[in-house]
């Protein structure tokens, strides 16, 4: 039977043979002590013993400690010659000259005495300064002995950051004691993204001396073939010529030192915003537009050009090209200049469609169902490198006003609903969230090396807390804390949320009126069931518990990125729902915009009984066109009085209630 320390940290048979004996021979010398408890080991030298001796020398070489014994020497020698030849003249005369020997002696003892007495205060200082400086020693070398009850966390790691303008990033890591090993040295050793262990023949990138505090440093390596952007990192250190992990896996955390580009986020004077119908740009400033969403199939953008008008756009990233299709490239280098160009924050909305020229894109997990969207993959080497190439690429080319600016990167489309929306076979919550945080963490960290100050999302839908035993989605609250535990414990940063808060059900466009039963399930508690507009506060209050804020203590950046009502029951009650949704998001600060979908019916949705745009599909403007249009303007109030009488209130806060 394998040792619990052997589980957890073997890296092959061998190994874990040569563990399991090592640990437990520690095992049976904490038995033998008759306690469980770590082994402390001090390591001497010779230096107290060369101390020692240099005392004795200087003892030896006392003066006054030989004169005092010559002058009673001499004394005892004449009295006895002076007895002995019986005369009273040679015992009064050795008398005399012993007298006179004494207090020439006692003279000099003195002189010696007072000139001494600085010497061996000064001998005592050193002595009790070498016996202070040997206890201060003896505690930095006691080293403690790593058993499998202490290793697992024994180092803790402050932070693993890049070093602007240095091409090196450092982990800056302690220890309570040092730890007992074959050598003095703490390593820093590279795994790749998907590693679940240490591989056995990795070999170091950096070390240094063991210390209580202690810094690793090594180069990034930032776009090379051996890049290390997208690695995470582990110390450790060597026992029996194998190197052993003392922490958690970390990942760089600060990408975005290595952005050329670093213009700040944009300020706008609006939270409104909608998802753009590319044939309709130019009545988005009739509209007063402040943000926008446009979808980015990444399947369609990869591979060469077929059309000779638009040549194929070529990338190199980490030593590696990738073909882009020049004819999409172009495609939203229009849309996406446009936007910029009327001051529009644009959000981006990468999803995988599951291209079959590039499986490498699709999850393995993922690759065998049938769904709308797919699971990105970060659990291989091609996936990784493939989707940090696309983040790097559109996050360098939509950064200028030639082919636009694009500020939010959303990561796929309501992840927790897995069977539609982000297909994956069926795994445990922490299993599916581990693979989506590795994936956002991919984009992340390749879209802000370009773009210092882009946002990248997380993006949900309104299922809070069903509880359902359906296996076909994750509730959204679940997927959120161990998606953000997982992050956290391996490198904070600074992802936000892209929420679906739509009524329940999508085609229950008056919501104020719904059942009973519909309404248990949406309630101001953390443990509601469903978030709609109608409790939007639950959100960006659980946002705020200190264990969901960023690194530097933020409540984290919430969107919302797709939201509509269907005017199938009436074009007024589309109307009086979307002025409640909006006034809502503006009466909470954490909401940075509301996105309403769609600027144009999409025929897919009316057949679902969804008809949620701004016009029908010939163009025909609907009642909401103009609510939506003048809801931020100074004469909003004319355009949105009429809501109240139909949702049945005198005053707006009869329904929504402030942030907190």
């Amino acid at each position: 039977m394998a040792c619990a320390l052997c589980e957890r940290l073997s890296f092959d048979g061998r190994t874990r043979l040569f563990r399991c004996r090592m640990f437990q021979s520690v095992a049976a010398g904490r038995s033998r002590m008759g306690a469980k408890r770590s082994i402390v080991k001090e390591n001497k030298n010779g230096r107290q013993n060369s101390q020692n001796a240099e005392k004795r020398s200087r003892k030896r070489k006392n003066p006054k400690a030989v004169r005092q014994l010559t002058a009673i020497y001499v004394a005892l020698v004449l009295v006895a010659a002076g007895a002995i030849g019986g005369g009273v003249f040679w015992a009064v005369h050795s008398t005399r000259v012993t007298e006179e020997l004494i207090a020439e002696n006692t003279q000099e003892s003195t002189t010696e005495e007072e000139s001494t007495v600085p010497a061996a205060i000064e001998e005592t200082e050193e002595t009790q300064e070498t016996e202070t400086e040997t206890e201060t020693e003896t505690e930095t070398e006691m080293l403690v002995e790593l058993t499998e009850d202490n290793i697992d966390g024994y180092v803790k790691v402050e932070s693993c950051k890049i070093a602007q303008g240095t091409g090196t990033f450092s982990v800056k890591a302690s220890v309570e004691e040092k730890p007992a090993s074959d050598d003095d040295n703490f390593y820093l050793l590279k795994m790749n993204m998907y590693d679940t262990e240490l591989d056995a023949g990795a070999e170091p990138i950096a070390s240094v001396q063991k210390d209580k505090e202690f810094s690793l440093t090594a180069n990034v390596n930032e776009n090379q073939v051996d890049s290390r952007l997208m690695s995470k990192f582990v110390v450790a250190v060597k026992l029996k010529d194998a190197y052993v992990p003392l922490c958690d896996p970390c990942y760089m955390t600060n990408p975005e030192v290595l952005a050329s580009y670093q213009a700040a986020y944009p300020q706008r004077s609006s939270i409104k915003g909608i998802l753009v119908d590319p044939l309709r740009v130019d009545e988005l400033d009739e509209l007063h537009v402040n943000h926008a969403a446009y979808n980015i199939p990444v399947g369609n953008i990869l591979g060469e050009t077929t059309n000779g008008l638009f040549p194929t756009v070529y990338y190199t990233y980490d030593g590696r090209t990738y073909a882009f299709n020049g004819q999409r490239i172009a495609e939203y280098d229009s849309i996406f200049s446009r936007l910029t160009a009327k001051g529009i924050t644009i959000s981006a909305i990468l999803l995988n469609n599951k291209s079959s020229a590039y499986p490498e894109l699709t999850h393995p997990l993922s690759r065998g169902g049938s769904a709308n969207y797919y699971a990105f993959n970060a659990a291989e080497a091609d996936g990784v490198k493939t989707l940090a190439a696309v983040g790097a690429f559109l996050a360098q080319r939509y950064r200028d006003n030639d082919h636009g600016i694009v500020m939010n990167w959303i990561v796929g489309n309501e992840v927790n609903v897995r069977s539609d929306w982000n297909y994956m076979q069926y795994v445990d919550l922490d299993t599916y969230a581990r693979e989506y945080a590795n994936a956002v963490r991919v984009f992340y960290n390749s879209i802000k090396s370009m773009n210092a100050n882009a946002r990248v999302y997380v993006s949900m839908d309104q299922q809070w807390n069903r509880d359902l035993s359906s296996k076909n989605s994750y509730d959204v609250r679940d997927l959120l804390v161990s998606m953000n535990q997982v992050i956290s414990s391996e490198g904070n940063i600074d992802w936000g949320l892209a929420d679906h808060p739509y009524a329940y059900p999508l085609t229950n466009t008056t919501f104020w009126n719904s059942s009973g039963k519909i309404q248990k399930l949406i309630t101001n508690s953390e443990n509601t069931s469903i978030v709609t507009m109608q409790n939007i506060n639950v959100i960006t209050n659980f946002l705020q518990k200190e264990e969901m804020l960023t690194a530097d203590g933020e409540v984290r950046p919430v969107i919302l990125s797709e939201l509509g009502y269907s005017s199938s029951q009436g074009e007024i009650n589309q109307a009086a729902a979307f002025a409640y949704a909006y006034y809502a998001a503006e009466n909470n600060p954490y909401i940075n915009a509301i996105l309403l979908s769609r600027q144009t019916d999409a025929g897919e949705e009316i057949a679902q009984g969804l008809a949620l745009g701004l016009s029908t599909q010939g163009g025909q403007h609907k009642y909401i066109y103009e609510v939506y249009k003048n809801i931020d303007q100074v004469n909003s109030n004319s355009y949105t009085e009429f809501a109240k009488s139909v949702i049945g209130i005198t005053n707006w806060s009869e329904v929504i209630q402030p942030a907190n």
